[in-house]
């Protein structure tokens, strides 16, 4: 470490405030996540999944991109059409589109675990491939923010805040959600091995019994044959 000269300022920390300021303000700065784009065979099934907690909101936007690309507003041909399903862990439907070329969901999670929504394309002769966009947010980033500054009616400064803020809280709870996990996975481990080591006597004294009973036979057998 370098020795601070003599006369020289010392050297000024940032309170934890401006600190806190900071971190909103490089959290606004970093770049939004974008829509992922596919590409998807007529007749074919393509789905992705999503691990959303119970009581998260979850938002998603889809829409078939035009075939070609220097014409991005040109009426789409009516081959290009997905179908899409979203369902929860155990199998609820939460949205269904039929043969449609954009759409939109939204829905609050009752069910916590990975989330499936699965795109196809009607079966087309010859094949059709079927790029679409699909951007699919959940928790913190699915909310409003928009609006949450025109109910609110606060500044820039204090919505990266209220950002940061649920950013925390979400944090929070993934690793109180994640701790629980941790032990429900400790319990399944301690009572199967539970079970092994009853199964493991068990199989134990199967073997004693079996071993018992072939020497009795052939003792019983040889005394018959009067070979003891």
């Amino acid at each position: 470490m370098a020795a601070r000269r003599p006369g020289s300022p010392a050297p000024r920390w940032l309170p934890p405030s401006t600190l806190l300021l900071l971190a909103a303000v490089l959290l606004a700065a970093s770049p939004s996540a974008r829509a992922l784009r596919f590409d998807l065979e007529s007749g074919h099934t393509k789905c992705i999944s999503d691990e959303i907690k119970v009581d998260s909101m979850a938002v998603g936007k889809y829409s078939v991109v035009a075939p070609d690309p220097s014409y991005p507003d040109a009426q789409l041909p009516e081959s290009h059409r997905v179908s899409l399903r979203v369902t929860s862990p155990y199998g609820n439907s939460m949205h269904y589109s039929e043969n449609v070329q954009s759409g939109h969901f939204a829905f609050t999670a009752v069910e916590a675990g990975d989330y499936l929504a699965c795109f196809w394309a009607p079966d087309h002769k010859p094949p059709v491939t079927v790029t679409f966009e699909f951007d699919w947010k959940s928790g913190v980033t699915a909310k409003d923010w928009s609006n949450v500054a025109k109910k609110g009616k606060v500044d820039m400064m204090e919505l990266e805040l209220k950002k940061l803020e649920d950013t925390i809280k979400s944090i929070h709870e993934e690793m109180f959600y994640l701790r629980e996990r941790e032990e429900e996975m400790q319990n399944i481990n301690r009572q199967t091995n539970s079970r092994m080591g009853w199964l493991s006597f068990l199989s134990l004294g199967i073997c004693l019994s079996v071993a018992g009973l072939q020497l009795w036979h052939l003792k019983t057998f040889f005394e018959r044959k009067k070979l003891l």
